[in-house]
């Protein structure tokens, strides 16, 4: 069995055993989010967790971020960090790959690691009576990887038809140039998976220096929700974490601005063109997000609601789907509108997408959508981010890695009600009335 999909039949059995008990956790969540309680603790060797007890389900979800990440790969050998994170799982101590997918399995444990451009994340989900002998597995994982030759050339192959197919998509392709345009010689611009040439130049020394580099104490940011007391949780962080390094070598990234003004067009035949459009943004750190966050939701962010929406799709039937986000990194930040169309509706639908962004930076907003907009995004925050055990632990990492403060989930309602109208249009002139780089994938002139 490719193990790519033996991965996915453990997910599947996990979830099967725990889809009633998760629609269970799912109606406790959303419905009582003011009765979350989160616990400051710490461990007797210094590692420090949010913890939200919960013994409503005998389950225990952790989330763990090392900072530094896909941005520490050495020019050339992009790609390391996540052929890494890949490989954790592949064998461990006296474990190869099989027998360690098969200890998975025995004990039910979902298990998955990720490498974003700026952290290393992990989610571990286990159930109470296996909890020790799942942290010990992890402990294993972490602290002694293999990194067996034949499971560094099946994950290399892996991602190296990954990066494949990302050569004939045409979002993908868009994607990367926008990408290169954007942030040019800096680590941002590379892509997390690397390239052809740098998946393969990658050596085993080269992703045991990586590991010892980024998993350390230092960087260590953990999120546990579940069935484990604070006293439990203390003894499993020194259980699991204690035998990592206090410190690592990860470098400094500098922040970066993105490139704007440009127009990039890749000739490409397909049916469908693909049109991004990347103006400024705001991390999210700085005091006027919010203003953005609810700016961007009534221009794209909004799906059915929004103004992009409304327009492209709703009024002329120019696409299936148009959007906008803001993209926030901890050295820049950028936002973008993208969508695909039919080749020769390209220039009428980037036309009304350039139109309606103008018209908001120098319009902005009414009240009705501001409002409309604030009673949406306070809502949907619960649905989309505390409905299930793995997703709050998620969020108690990013509490502590964005600098949110524990009380954030109470907090969020006022910090949004806070955010005036002249607010969002004060940030809507200040990033939308800037030239774009506009990115174009499809049939275009030469």
């Amino acid at each position: 069995m490719g193990v790519f999909l033996r991965k996915q039949l453990r997910c599947l059995i996990f979830t099967g055993m725990t889809m009633l008990v998760a629609g269970i956790m799912t109606f406790i969540n959303v419905t009582n989010v003011s009765a979350i309680e989160i616990q400051e603790v710490t461990s007797p060797g210094g590692i420090k967790a949010l913890l939200v007890e919960d013994y409503s389900v005998p389950i225990i979800s952790m989330s763990f971020s090392f900072k530094g990440g896909a941005s520490q790969d050495k020019k050339g050998k992009e790609g390391t960090l996540r052929l890494t994170g890949a490989l954790l799982d592949e064998g461990a101590g006296e474990l190869d790959s099989k027998a360690f997918q098969a200890r998975m399995e025995e004990l039910g444990v979902e298990l998955g690691f990720s490498a974003s451009r700026d952290n290393f994340s992990a989610n571990i989900r286990t159930l109470r009576s296996e909890r020790e002998s799942a942290f010990d597995l992890l402990k294993l994982a972490l602290t002694k990887p293999r990194f067996d030759t034949d499971a560094i050339e099946r994950m290399r192959d892996a991602i190296r038809m990954g990066i494949e197919r990302g050569r004939t998509n045409p979002n993908s392709i868009a994607s990367r140039a926008m990408r290169e345009a954007v942030f040019k010689n800096h680590p941002y611009a590379r892509n997390t998976s690397g390239n052809e040439e740098s998946i393969g130049d990658i050596s085993r020394s080269d992703i045991i220096t990586m590991h010892k580099g980024i998993l350390t104490r230092q960087a260590l940011t953990v999120g546990v929700v579940g069935a484990i007391s604070a006293e439990e949780l203390i003894t499993a962080l020194d259980r699991i974490f204690g035998e990592l390094p206090d410190t690592g070598a990860i470098h400094d990234v500098e922040e970066v601005a993105p490139s704007l003004g440009e127009k990039i067009s890749i000739n490409m035949q397909v049916p469908q063109a693909v049109v991004s459009l990347v103006y400024p943004g705001l991390k999210r750190s700085d005091p006027d997000f919010f203003a953005a966050h609810l700016m961007n939701h009534i221009l794209g962010g909004g799906t059915f609601s929004s103004r992009l929406y409304q327009e492209v799709r709703e009024k002329r039937g120019l696409a299936y789907s148009v959007a906008s986000w803001i993209s926030t990194y901890d050295h820049t930040a950028y936002l973008t509108a993208s969508t695909s169309t039919r080749a020769d509706n390209l220039d009428q639908t980037l036309s009304i997408i350039q139109a309606e962004i103008a018209k908001v930076a120098v319009e902005g907003v009414s009240e009705a959508e501001l409002e409309a907009a604030r009673k949406y995004v306070t809502g949907a925050y619960a649905i989309n981010n505390l409905d299930t055990s793995t997703k709050i632990s998620r969020v108690l990492v990013a509490l502590q890695t964005q600098n949110l403060g524990i009380d954030y989930i109470n907090t969020r309602e006022a910090q949004i009600a806070a955010v005036t109208l002249d607010d969002v249009n004060r940030v809507a002139r200040n990033l939308l009335s800037t030239e774009p780089t506009v990115v174009i994938v499809g049939p275009v002139d030469e």
